[in-house]
């Protein structure tokens, strides 16, 4: 047997668990996994002391472009997330033009094919004028479908009202992602910012009831509705048993939960970072983060995204309420999570079913999410057991910040392979840029 690439000797992860093997890689596919040492290759690749996983699929990322290119663009975007082992991404619609109708999502989808380093895929945003179109717009090829703002955040995408929000869900099939935030509670909120506004105030003016209504409002209507929703950065502790019922009910309910919310802590974050640790929904107390991670053990979340929302510095220095929410995120989230997995946390198994099969499967992203034969040959080396501390020189983004500078992560991304090829190794991009556009099936 004779590949264009041979993984050899390292530790493969599945959900199912661990075993050492070689990889086997043609034409940019796994062909084989086993014992293939015997095996003839034109490049070899030495993991020995690498666990070898699946790469990883970042559902929610913002890259800004078009429209807010001086904050992130799709190759700086892209870049920041292949360097993080982030080997597919899917876009969010709330660019400047937003991503509304099938020439914004064709054009950009051509900005990508052009500049992308890893694979990509494009929400469709909801608002009020495509409301009837969007059964047929999340048909398109490169969208996994559809995204709804219930809750205003970056830009001007919003379907709050019940019965713009009832029409939405009854216009497609496919599970439908959401940001759950009651846009009337948030706006009545806004009376009570103090007279010396900060930071702190985020969690309280965003309230967690906020998101209570929301995603109780969503899950009774796609139950009515017979529409599966994906929560996304869900944030409270009131959310999880609600989403956790729907499961129940057979809703066809998914939920996502950020390394963010799971790190941080309020006041501690906004007194530390100012307004770098503000986001939509805000980083909540011990309470709401202790309720997060209980949910995460009883399995209510089934994937983590980033939720990568850059800002330029400038921008986050602006006095609160002037400052912007959202922080970078797509480079750090696999650190993030293997550092909790040093720390006993959760398991390696757990990262690659939350960031690769899960993901994959909810979206129906073809070839996808696993290290099996017939599967696109993308992969992340990665030493489980070497530390570092994050600098601000590491963070490939265009804002150039991030909200983990000086912490320590455990867990380092040796090399990516993405499409079969080595892409990157030892925090180096290896060109060309060489991404391609999702192909989408009807999800799981």
């Amino acid at each position: 047997m004779e590949f264009d690439l041979l993984v050899e000797g390292g530790t493969v992860v599945s959900p199912e668990g661990r075993a050492v093997a070689d990889v086997g890689i043609r034409g940019g596919k796994v062909l084989a996994v086993g014992s293939l040492k015997a095996a003839s290759a034109a490049e070899r690749i030495d993991a020995s002391g690498l666990c070898v996983l699946p790469g990883v699929i970042d559902s929610q990322v913002h890259f800004r472009e078009p429209g807010m290119e001086h904050k992130e663009d799709i190759e700086s975007g892209s870049r920041s997330a292949l360097l993080g082992g982030v080997t597919s991404y899917l876009e969010m619609p709330n660019t400047n033009p937003t991503t509304t109708s099938r020439d914004q999502l064709e054009d950009k989808l051509q900005r990508a094919g052009e500049r992308s380093w890893s694979n990509y895929g494009f929400f469709v945003g909801a608002s009020l004028e495509n409301l009837d179109d969007l059964k047929d717009l999340e048909t398109l090829p490169g969208t996994p479908g559809i995204k709804i703002f219930v809750g205003s955040s970056t830009g001007p995408l919003l379907v709050s009202d019940e019965p713009d929000l009832r029409r939405a869900l009854e216009s497609g099939r496919k599970r439908v992602s959401i940001h759950a935030e009651d846009e009337p509670r948030n706006r009545e909120r806004r009376s009570l910012l103090s007279e010396h506004p900060h930071p702190r105030e985020h969690p309280y003016l965003r309230d967690a009831e906020s998101a209570r209504i929301a995603t109780q409002k969503v899950l009774r209507l796609s139950e009515e509705t017979g529409r599966p929703v994906h929560i996304l950065h869900v944030s409270t502790a009131d959310e999880p048993p609600l989403i956790a019922a729907a499961k129940r009910a057979g809703l066809g309910t998914s939920a996502e939960v950020t390394p963010q919310h799971l790190w941080f802590e309020a006041p501690d974050c906004y007194e530390r970072l100012g307004p770098l640790a503000q986001m939509n929904p805000p980083i909540r107390g011990a309470e709401h983060r202790r309720a997060l991670w209980r949910a995460l053990r009883e399995g209510v979340f089934d994937v983590f995204g980033s939720d990568h929302a850059p800002h330029t510095l400038e921008e986050k220095r602006k006095p609160y309420p002037g400052s912007p929410s959202g922080m970078p995120g797509v480079q750090t989230l696999l650190p993030a999570l293997t550092t909790f997995a040093a720390h006993g946390r959760f398991s390696l198994e757990t990262i690659v079913q939350m960031t690769s099969r899960a993901p994959a499967r909810l979206f129906g992203i073809s070839g996808k999410g696993e290290i099996a034969p017939g599967y696109d040959a993308d992969l992340v080396l990665l030493d489980p057991a070497r530390s570092y501390v994050l600098e601000r020189s590491m963070i490939a983004s265009k804002c150039a910040w991030s909200p983990y500078e000086g912490e320590t992560f455990t867990g380092s991304v040796e090399a990516v392979v993405l499409g079969g090829r080595v892409a990157a190794r030892e925090g180096e991009l290896l060109g060309p840029a060489s991404g391609q556009m999702l192909r989408f099936e009807q999800a799981r």
